[in-house]
């Protein structure tokens, strides 16, 4: 696949694999035996289409995820019967000797012997090898009439007469018939044994092809040469033999002086006998001296064939008579292991391996066999490589290692991952692209391995190098798989010590669900907000994590709050000195600590954008941050100019909505800064929908009204009408100013009214009634809100923290004392909390979590008792244990034996009901496979 190839969103991974099954002969209709392969090929679509291009990526720019298998080699028949029969019936004469050699048997055959015997070859007509002096445009023309004509006397002729007349053609077909009597016949009138078909194809050629050893001594016998080609120079009369796996006519061949190497550097005997399966023609070549080899580089060797079609006794020929292991075939690189790994060839793996064949070799993708048996999903041959020294975190040319490929197809993914891990395959190892065995597996929308792998510690907080998380896979592709992992959460909270209702009743809060291995103990919860999953949070178990996370960072939020308002008061003091009441000395004092400040926040701002300019660019808060700083800047510029006043005034203004903002992140006001936050958004997306009414009022009044100073100026009068929207319309001064009488009357009081119906009383009250909306729809979703907004705090506090630009720390410095500070877990030793909910002492936690911890635990075991004092609808129908019960009931009369007995009887019924499922499953299974061996069930 590739490890992968479809091309959409990701040009998903695909890859093809070839199942071979072993050749088997069936008879055609002439007798003569065929080879047959069953190839299948399965694609397997890994991704989908909604990724960045540029992130995935393979081989073509955008293709694969999974690991590329090469393109399987193919069985080539040396003819078919038809292309054979079309050119046998080609010859003069042919279309009769085919329809009438086969019906000559018992006495029609005498009869047609004895009168062949008084009759000389070429007696009727002389056909053989004739020439005609055509022109070259009349040459199809002219022989296809000469042909007929043939054909038409061939067709008048008695058999005796056909048999000498064209005995040429009566030889190839007889031949090709395996027609052993009239052969002779004909070879012993000194019929031409040297004669030929159009395509080079002699009669030992034929004979060869219908493994018939009689016919081949008897061609032998009359001087037939056993190393002539064909016209193509594509076989000899071995290779045929070879194809059609007969030995005897291979030994017969050889001892007549055949080369057994003929067509090495191509395909030799050898190579048609191990690609039919032929075991015994094998071995007579090898004996008789065939090289194993090719000695060509980059060829199909007779060993690539073998394993390839998972011939194990042709694999074992070939390595006794010393095959090369190490050879690699066509730009694939593939070696003789790779092809067996393919196949899931365990016994052919193993002869490989036995014989010296290196488990590290890779193909040109840089795949090991490993990678292929992985795709090929064949655990026996994954066990025999991991037995003999492979690893199994080895990396090919994407970076993807066996357990990519284990888990490209769903057939048997989760026994391949068991085997892997258990190997100690890293569950989280990303390709060059970022996928992790757990992107691959839910974009292959296979739930039960997705579980697998969460269960042996895969990280869901992967990110692909596009930015794409595991969690958004799989909750685009196995939605299923969430409320599994959610059911985890309930699991991790637990009784730990006496019963609910004891006031000494300790629950155990574990929390290693929600840290899947990230560098950061919110990664997780980041996530779920980030893909639409943020009501999550409020599960007691992520709650309660969240709370004790922020009771850990709040102490760098503190600092970061003294930073910004010391910074406030000493930028805010210098706007003072400098611009307002012109202290030059207390100017000169604070210029430096502003200056200082003002550094350490644009260092600040730069580590930040290291992290990850993209991300941080989509925060406002940053662009915020940045005009404080660009405001700071100018402002401290010694000679003061008079646009300086306006960039303080603005700075000063900035530099306390940031403080503001820094304020906002503390819980207990974080709401309130949030709804100033959403109302503002609100009305500048309200006034941008109403600004051409509000601009062509106020264009308007300033036609009607240019003798009022406020209206004189347009953009003036732009910001009047805003103004006015407030209620403040100034309408004794605008309509009875003797210094500035009324001009328009009429038209100016009409549009006066018309701006006071429509924007004073409709905009704005439609405004306010916007704006208490959104107050209302926050405080509705505080809860929620309040968790979300303390997990993108915490995670990205930690993302700060536990930057790779920081990885090179000392252990004793500052940066890796704040790391520890953070972090709320130290594996394996603390990942749990232990609490008293009945303890009125217990203050670890808001006593509405420990409520709320206390009702999980406690409706869970009411589940439990219940669901095991009733009896699953599916037993219902049990008769067997339905009787029982009655039988044990009787024995037992009290009330508290019955109930005892109650709880028996339905954990019966429900190991009963599991213990026939499962044989039925089991005798299903021993029933298809009997079918398959064609064997009756016991």
């Amino acid at each position: 696949m590739s490890i992968l190839g479809k091309k959409n969103f990701f040009e998903r991974l695909s890859d093809s694999h070839l199942t071979r099954e072993a050749p088997r002969i069936e008879a055609t209709n002439n007798g003569m035996p065929s080879v047959v392969i069953s190839n299948k090929e399965e694609l397997d679509d890994i991704w989908m289409s909604e990724i960045d291009s540029g992130s995935i990526s393979s081989e073509n720019g955008s293709d694969s995820v999974t690991c590329h298998i090469s393109t399987p080699m193919t069985q080539e028949q040396l003819w078919s019967k038809e292309e054979v029969e079309i050119a046998l019936s080609n010859l003069p004469g042919g279309e009769a000797a085919l329809s009438l050699i086969p019906t000559l048997q018992n006495d029609t055959l005498q009869k047609a012997l004895e009168e062949f015997q008084c009759l000389t070859l070429n007696e009727i007509m002389d056909c053989n090898h004739r020439k005609i002096t055509l022109p070259t445009f009349a040459n199809g023309f002219m022989r296809k009439a000469l042909l007929d004509s043939e054909n038409g006397a061939a067709a008048a002729a008695t058999p005796g007469q056909l048999l000498a007349g064209w005995p040429d053609t009566c030889l190839l077909i007889s031949c090709w018939l395996g027609h052993v009597e009239i052969a002779k016949a004909l070879l012993d009138k000194d019929a031409p044994v040297s004669t030929s078909d159009c395509d080079g194809r002699t009669p030992l050629h034929l004979a060869a092809c219908a493994t018939s050893v009689k016919l081949v001594e008897e061609l032998l016998k009359h001087g037939a040469d056993p190393c002539k080609w064909d016209l193509g120079k594509k076989c000899t009369p071995l290779h045929c033999a070879a194809a059609a796996s007969c030995v005897a006519t291979v030994k017969s061949l050889i001892k007549s002086g055949a080369n057994v190497d003929a067509g090495l550097s191509g395909k030799s005997p050898l190579h048609y006998a191990v690609l039919n399966n032929a075991g015994d023609c094998v071995e007579a070549l090898l004996q008789a001296g065939a090289c194993p080899n090719n000695p060509q580089v980059y060829t199909e060797t007779p060993l690539h064939v073998a394993t390839s079609l998972g011939n194990v006794r042709c694999t074992k020929l070939l390595l006794n008579h010393g095959a090369d292991v190490r050879v690699q075939l066509g730009i694939a690189r593939s070696t003789p292991l790779h092809l067996a790994a393919e196949e899931g060839s365990v016994e052919c793996t193993k002869l490989l391996l036995n014989a010296g064949a290196a488990w590290e070799a890779k193909n040109s993708r840089g795949q090991t066999a490993m990678h292929l048996a992985a795709l090929a999903q064949s655990i026996e041959t994954l066990d025999v490589l991991i037995n003999a020294g492979a690893k199994v975190n080895e990396e090919d040319d994407d970076g993807r290692t066996p357990l990519h490929a284990a888990v490209a197809k769903a057939l048997r993914s989760g026994e391949l991952v068991k085997t892997l891990i258990q190997a100690g395959a890293l569950v989280n190892k990303a390709d060059k692209f970022g996928y992790t065995p757990l992107h691959i597996a839910a974009l292959n929308e296979s739930s039960p391995t997705v579980m697998l792998l969460l269960s042996k510690g895969a990280d869901m907080t992967a990110r692909t190098k596009g930015g794409i998380t595991a969690l958004n896979f799989i909750i685009r592709r196995t939605p299923d798989v969430l409320p599994l992992f959610v059911a985890r959460f309930d699991q991790a909270i637990s009784l730990h010590d006496h019963e609910l209702g004891d006031v000494d009743c300790e629950l155990r809060l574990d929390f290693r669900p929600l840290v899947p291995g990230g560098r950061g103990e919110t990664d997780l919860m980041l996530c779920l907000v980030e893909v639409g999953q943020g009501h999550v949070l409020k599960h007691p178990l992520c709650e309660s994590f969240l709370y004790l996370k922020w009771l850990r960072i709040r102490k760098f939020f503190l600092l970061s709050l003294m930073f910004h308002s010391i910074f406030v008061a000493l930028f805010t003091g210098y706007v003072g000195a400098t611009y307002l009441w012109h202290v030059k000395w207390l100017s000169n004092v604070l210029l430096w600590p502003v200056l200082g400040f003002t550094c350490m926040l644009a260092g600040k701002e730069f580590f930040q954008i290291a992290h990850g300019i993209y991300c941080y660019a989509k925060r406002w808060e940053n662009w915020l941050q940045w005009s404080v700083i660009m405001a700071s800047g100018i402002i401290l510029i010694p000679s003061a100019y008079t646009w300086q006043h306006h960039v303080a005034a603005l700075g000063v203004l900035l530099v306390w909505i940031e403080l503001m903002i820094v304020v906002g992140r503390f819980p207990m006001f974080g709401i309130y800064v949030q709804m100033f936050t959403q109302v503002s958004i609100n009305f500048f997306k309200f006034l941008a929908a109403y600004i051409c009414l509000i601009v062509g009022f106020s264009l308007g009044f300033s036609v009607l009204h240019k003798n009022y100073k406020s209206f004189a100026d347009p953009l003036v009068s732009l910001l009047k009408t805003m103004i006015m929207m407030s209620g403040e319309l100034e309408f004794e001064d605008v309509f009875f100013d003797e210094k500035a009488p009324l001009q328009y009357p009429g038209t100016a009081h009409l549009m006066l009214l018309t701006f006071v119906i429509l924007v004073t009383v409709i905009l704005t009250n439609l405004m306010v009634g916007l704006a208490v909306s959104d107050i209302q729809e926050l405080r509705r979703c505080a809860g929620l809100d309040r968790l979300v907004r303390r997990a993108e705090l915490v995670a990205h506090l930690e993302n700060m923290l536990f930057s790779k630009l920081l990885d090179r720390a000392p252990a004793w410095s500052i940066i890796q004392a704040c790391r520890r500070g953070a972090l709320l877990l130290h594996p394996p030793y603390h990942c749990a909390l232990h609490i008293r909910p009945n303890d009125p002492r217990e203050k670890r936690l808001p006593r509405d979590l420990i409520r709320a911890t206390y009702r999980l635990v406690s409706e869970r075991k009411t589940r439990r008792t219940t669901y095991r004092g009733s009896v699953p609808p599916l037993l219902r129908n049990a008769n067997a244990m339905d009787s029982s019960h009655t039988r044990l009931s009787r024995m037992y009369s009290n009330e508290s034996n019955q109930q005892q007995l109650n709880e028996l009887a339905a954990e019966l019924k429900r190991c009963s009901y599991n213990i026939s499922t499962r044989l039925d499953s089991l005798t299903n299974k021993v029933e298809n496979i009997a079918k398959d061996l064609d064997m009756p069930p016991n």
